[in-house]
């Protein structure tokens, strides 16, 4: 198996390079970061993980700037998003930021993608909350051409464009994997199956009781279920859980690492690499 870790990089954490520095140290193979634009001080929606906020969601760096400083600083660790909230991007400017730290990080980008939470986040970037699923769908689809055409055309209900230029592509054709986060459901298993590579189950709690549903999507939309990518994201290591991932065939799996200082972070590290050093691939 192999692991990494997700925290909240903010101006007041541990700095991606450092972070990745001390990943490689400990044998990690991998760092996904999140996304908000910004955090609205009124908001309808309250926080899926229970309120009150962290304040350090209000504080969060870009994405794919971290990401970039994080693979400029480690030759080998994956870097991905976890994850990007596609329906506030555009998609042209997203599709281009994509291939190219997948092409300054010699194809280890994984493009960890979710439909947002917030409504008034979504609001303020013109999206309305109940269409945001629909939204995201139409933007993947785009950069999906984008990403494999040489003329790129899309016409759909949120974006549309004619035949047009855009380089650079992603070094890894085709197969830049898009995975899904979001609750585990019929909805969510038809976008992974139309659209995306494979899903970021938060924590990894029901992955076995759904694998079966996920895959008779796959198979209804005619791909190859044995190709789909479980990651269970955020999850905190036991070994009970981790060998439970194993059994179920998962060899990817990303650690949640509480938003902190160096001083904080690093004992964590520690920690999760002696946790899961028996899991390891040799």
């Amino acid at each position: 198996m192999r692991f990494g870790i997700t925290s909240f990089l903010t101006d007041r954490s541990i700095g991606p390079a450092e972070l990745a520095h001390e990943l490689d140290a400990r044998g990690f193979d991998s760092v996904f970061v999140p996304e908000h634009t910004h955090i609205p001080t009124g908001r309808k929606t309250p926080a899926p993980m229970g309120e009150p906020l962290p304040e350090y969601y209000r504080q969060l760096l870009d994405p794919f700037v971290a990401l970039t400083a994080v693979a400029c600083a480690s030759p080998r660790l994956r870097v991905g998003t976890g994850i990007c909230l596609v329906a506030q991007r555009d998609p042209f400017v997203l599709a281009k930021e994509v291939a190219t730290l997948d092409l300054l990080s010699g194809g280890r980008f994984l493009f960890g993608i979710g439909f947002g939470w917030n409504e008034d986040e979504l609001s303020d970037h013109g999206v309305a909350y109940k269409e945001r699923r629909d939204v995201v769908r139409d933007k993947v689809l785009a950069m999906r051409a984008l990403w494999t055409q040489d003329e790129a055309s899309h016409d759909g209900m949120y974006v549309s464009f004619e035949s047009s230029w855009s380089w650079p592509k992603p070094v890894q054709q085709p197969g830049l994997s898009v995975l899904l986060g979001g609750t585990g459901g019929p909805q969510l298993f038809r976008h992974i199956a139309e659209y995306g590579d494979g899903r970021i189950p938060i924590g990894g709690r029901g992955v076995a009781r759904q694998l079966p549903d996920v895959q008779r999507a796959y198979e209804d939309a005619g791909r190859d279920a044995s190709t789909i990518r479980i990651v269970p994201m955020g999850t905190i290591p036991e070994p009970g859980k981790l060998e439970h991932f194993r059994s179920l065939g998962i060899d990817d799996v990303v650690l949640g690492v509480e938003s902190g200082p160096r001083e904080r972070i690093l004992p964590v590290l520690d920690r999760f690499a002696e946790i899961v050093a028996p899991f390891r691939d040799p």
